[in-house]
């Protein structure tokens, strides 16, 4: 009895400085925490040679580890404190997330190119922000938007493409639409410029004339052969000097064969 009157006394005493369990520890408390991510994804987390793992454990303080079994990989950390070990949970579920189409990101400007620029949303996972998708107006190059590399942009994902699994980005959608913006018309697939009708083609040689018309340059008849010294052309000539035809020779047609 004595001693149940002493835990009772205990009990409320503990009661009355807190009526219910914290739901959760203080930051300064040390914790563990485990879950599982798929198997395919052990060897990225892990990384070549252990380099990522022990990348993570070294810039968060804490104790990272993986065993496979049942076909799934467990994950243990432990650390010192709330922040380290969330911050060490954080670095591994970004690397085994999938980007979801629909889902905003920060990420960081990993490259710039003259069609646009690679944003890192993910480890690992870089996509393309096209440089009409930077901003609602017109731009020429990407520095005009003030972006450069290493900076840090929010970003939508719009569309994986399905054969290559490229990641297609946008910026503009999470600004405000200028009033009175006016989208360009897309030119369809497969759409040609006019061109004119085959009778409406210009000769690439005027000089020559116009042949459909008839306008030719005057051929000599089968059999006729030009004097020697003229020419063929319409522009004026000098004939020349000591041009005068020989006369063909009939000596052939008195011979006896």
């Amino acid at each position: 009895m004595q001693a149940k009157a002493g835990r009772e006394h205990i009990l409320k005493c503990l009661t009355d400085t807190i009526a219910e369990p914290r739901a959760e520890f203080k930051p300064q408390v040390p914790r563990i925490v485990a879950f599982d991510i798929p198997k395919e994804f052990i060897g990225a987390v892990i990384g070549p040679g252990g380099k990522i793992i022990q990348q993570m454990q070294e810039d968060t303080g804490s104790v990272i580890t993986i065993d496979e079994a049942d076909g799934v990989g467990h994950v243990q950390v432990s650390a010192p404190d709330k922040d380290s070990i969330e911050a060490a949970v954080a670095k591994i579920k970004a690397i085994v997330a999938i980007p979801e189409v629909g889902e905003i990101y920060e990420g960081t400007v990993r490259s710039i190119m003259p069609y646009g620029c690679f944003v890192e949303i993910m480890p690992g996972k870089d996509g393309l922000l096209h440089i009409s998708e930077i901003d609602w107006k017109r731009l020429e190059t990407v520095e005009e938007a003030g972006i450069k590399e290493g900076d840090k942009i929010k970003v939508k994902l719009l569309e994986i493409d399905p054969k290559t699994g490229k990641y297609k980005l946008s910026h503009r959608v999470l600004i405000e639409k200028p009033e009175g913006y006016v989208e360009r018309p897309a030119r369809e697939r497969g759409e040609r410029r006019e061109r004119p009708e085959r009778g409406e083609r210009r000769d690439r040689r005027p000089d020559r004339g116009d042949r459909r018309n008839g306008d030719r340059r005057e051929r000599p008849e089968r059999g006729e052969r030009p004097e020697r010294g003229e020419h063929r052309d319409h522009h004026e000539e000098t004939p020349r000097e000591n041009a005068a035809p020989k006369d063909f020779s009939d000596s052939l047609d008195d011979m006896d064969f």
